[in-house]
């Protein structure tokens, strides 16, 4: 019999994470409805192939702002976690970093140009894409992130709904006000991602004063590094495709891949909210997912909304293709073709997520380049083997099939591997001088 205090204990535990969830959800939902105002917007105000490059583009800058600050972000959103009297002190140690990477992302970003952009668009729509999401938005990531580990999920749902309501707004405004070319909606994108990362700063992070401390910063530069080495990874890998499909099948097709995509990406947005909650779970309770039972009954009820989110864009783009405007309607017949690809890609992205909640960033990014590059691979044969765009976006659904797979087999073999007589975290290293 479980006493009455034991009880309470439980359910009141249960509530609070139920709260936090739908904090974090909420802000999910906002931004799903508002990411649809903006896709449709921006994918209807280019033409396919400039939504393309444009899409690659915004990719590639995702994968280089993994390089900003070199990690140094995942100690501080552990600070946040458990000691919030030294953000002030590891927002610091972020800011000397940021600074720091920018000359290695300005020499990645052109070599990423020179490879698969010379020629189909200028440099200067490339660089202002690249700077929006490097220097901007992912500063407000690190405001969501920090929020985030101090509880204060609600606070990093509005930073979302805003962002994401600033950038639907850009879109509305190129829609109307720009001249239809790439040029021209990567500086509303410039913008608009400015004025979002500058707003979530001004008004939602910590006020605290910065102190410089180096000692705390050397005692976890490896961690950093490990973390920022299996970000860039997990980000190519799983950005990679938009590149080879530019490069393999140029713009246009480039476009109608990346719209498809696109709806992938909205079926996410809940997953991630989970995936937020979990990673702060595991933390503090270890053996969470010690059961297989528990492993597979919550991979089943991720691949589970998955699939019903992409089913329900796909069933209403197919009775009602120029739903979402004239250029998504060419894609509309194609949507519940990969149904099986929001399902898989979120499972991969989910058991990342429980490599750094185990503390181990080294081997998640080992197990994300060999993801990536067996991607490479598959994608290369499918699209060298299909000229038919059914064809071989039907085969998508077994190449995220395989790389589920081989992440599964790999992450749990992983997480399997903990030393038993070690109860504490490896998230929680010993105490440093100072802290």
């Amino acid at each position: 019999m479980f006493s009455r205090t034991y009880l309470i204990g439980r359910l009141k535990d249960n509530v609070a994470l139920l709260r936090d969830y739908a904090s974090l959800l909420s802000g999910s939902a906002g931004r799903l409805v508002l990411s649809l105002a903006y896709f449709v917007s921006v994918a209807n105000g280019l033409t396919v192939g400039d939504f393309g490059l444009f899409a690659t583009a915004s990719a590639t800058g995702i994968v280089l702002s993994r390089i900003a600050g070199f990690g140094f972000v995942s100690p501080l959103y552990r600070t946040a976690t458990r000691r919030p009297q030294l953000i002030g002190a590891y927002t610091a140690g972020f800011l000397a970093a940021l600074l720091a990477s920018l000359p290695l992302i300005a020499l990645a970003g052109a070599g990423f140009f020179l490879v698969f952009f010379k020629g189909e668009m200028t440099a200067a729509a490339f660089v202002a894409i690249v700077a929006a999401e490097v220097l901007c938005w992912r500063l407000l990531e690190v405001v969501v992130i920090v929020a985030n580990g101090m509880g204060r999920f609600f606070t990093g749902a509005v930073i979302v709904i805003a962002g994401s309501a600033v950038r639907a707004a850009a879109a509305l405004a190129f829609v109307g006000l720009g001249d239809g070319t790439l040029a021209s909606w990567s500086l509303f994108y410039l913008a608009a991602n400015a004025v979002s990362a500058l707003g979530a700063i001004a008004l939602c992070y910590p006020r605290r004063r910065l102190r410089w401390t180096p000692h705390l910063y050397r005692a976890r530069l490896r961690d950093s590094l490990s973390v920022a080495g299996a970000e860039i990874v997990f980000y190519l890998q799983s950005e990679l495709d938009k590149l080879l499909v530019l490069s393999f099948g140029g713009p246009h097709t480039a476009g109608i891949y990346a719209i498809l995509m696109r709806l992938v990406d909205l079926t996410a947005l809940p997953v991630r909210s989970f995936n937020t909650m979990i990673v702060q779970k595991l933390m503090r309770t270890p053996d969470l997912l010690a059961s297989w039972r528990v492993r597979w009954g919550v991979e089943a009820g991720i691949a589970a909304v998955s699939i019903a989110g992409l089913g329900f864009l796909g069933g209403v783009l197919h009775f009602f293709p120029r739903a979402l405007g004239n250029n998504v309607a060419d894609a509309a017949p194609l949507v519940l073709i990969p149904l099986l690809v929001p399902a898989f890609r979120n499972l991969v992205e989910y058991q990342s997520e429980l490599l750094y909640a185990r503390g181990k960033t080294a081997i998640r990014a080992v197990i994300m380049a060999m993801v990536g590059a067996i991607k490479a691979t598959l994608l290369i044969g499918l699209l060298g083997m299909f000229l038919d765009d059914r064809a071989w976006i039907f085969g998508l659904n077994g190449l995220f099939f395989a790389l589920w797979i081989v992440s599964a087999l790999a992450s749990y073999a992983a997480l399997d591997r903990e030393v038993a007589p070690q109860r504490r975290s490896p998230l929680s290293p010993a105490p440093q001088p100072g802290e």
